[in-house]
């Protein structure tokens, strides 16, 4: 039998307050993982905990900036101390800028980066050592279609995703042979409070101009939700993955298979 189940497995999901990171933490949940998050701010850290207690989830949440190194390694050792050994990293943390490249100024650039590429190698770093001496570990990383595709605004996030396809590689290069498990997960064009500006409706009612590109581009017809996630999730943390490693999975409702349609 496929063994799906995450019972007494311990997850930490970043940055999953809300969104995909938190759709991902409740799939865990129901698998069976004890579930531990951190928010970068206590407001959002807060509104977490919340989300949490409404779904019946004893989540267990840290005030942690996943680019300082310092305070990662502290809350992965609370961690470790309270909870259990990480079984399961999500680098799930990110944030965008759209912003045409001339106009970015290179500080701009850098945030991306250091919070959507250096973020997840400093997380993946320090969980590493506990799943070696416990002889198992999966790190899903939260990539994106801009891990292949490029687009007008957003030469940060892309530059940032490329690399973090990369380091998914070159992870599960380098610690494969301690039963370590690195892949990532390309969501496609997701429906949550980071994409609504793409979706807005124009003041005549008619759809954004985007948002019909994304209809129209997709073979599914229709935006991602973060459930959409959930499977592939849970596929990539559980058992039934052991052989799989340095992969991105792409859910995109056929995005990246589609040249799109033809003119009329």
């Amino acid at each position: 039998m496929v063994n799906f189940s995450l019972e007494g497995k311990v997850a930490l999901v970043t940055g999953a307050a809300y969104g995909i990171g938190l759709a991902i933490a409740q799939a865990f949940a129901e698998a069976g993982a004890k579930i531990v998050y951190n928010c970068s701010r206590r407001e959002t850290l807060e509104r977490g905990a919340a989300a949490y207690k409404e779904l019946g989830i004893d989540a267990k949440g840290y005030l942690c900036d996943v680019t300082d190194e310092e305070s990662v390694k502290a809350m992965v050792a609370d961690i470790e101390a309270t909870v259990g050994t990480i079984d399961i990293l999500v680098n799930n943390a990110g944030i965008i800028k759209r912003i045409p490249m001339e106009e970015m100024a290179a500080d701009e650039f850098r945030r991306v980066i250091d919070v959507d590429l250096v973020g997840p190698f400093i997380c993946s770093k320090a969980v590493i050592p506990g799943m070696k001496k416990k002889g198992h570990g999966k790190i899903i990383n939260i990539c994106s279609m801009m891990s292949e595709l490029g687009r007008e605004t957003v030469s940060a996030y892309a530059a940032a995703k490329g690399g973090l396809k990369m380091l998914t590689r070159n992870i599960a290069s380098e610690y494969g042979e301690f039963n370590i498990q690195c892949n990532g997960i390309g969501p496609g064009y997701i429906a949550t409070e980071q994409t609504a500006p793409l979706r807005e409706r124009q003041p005549d009612g008619s759809r954004h101009p985007f948002d019909s590109f994304i209809i129209a581009k997709t073979p599914a017809a229709r935006w991602g939700t973060p459930d959409d996630l959930k499977g592939p999730a849970v596929f990539l943390a559980s058992d039934a993955s052991d052989f799989v490693n340095g992969h991105v999975l792409y859910v995109d409702g056929g995005i990246l298979a589609y040249i799109g349609k033809q003119p009329k």
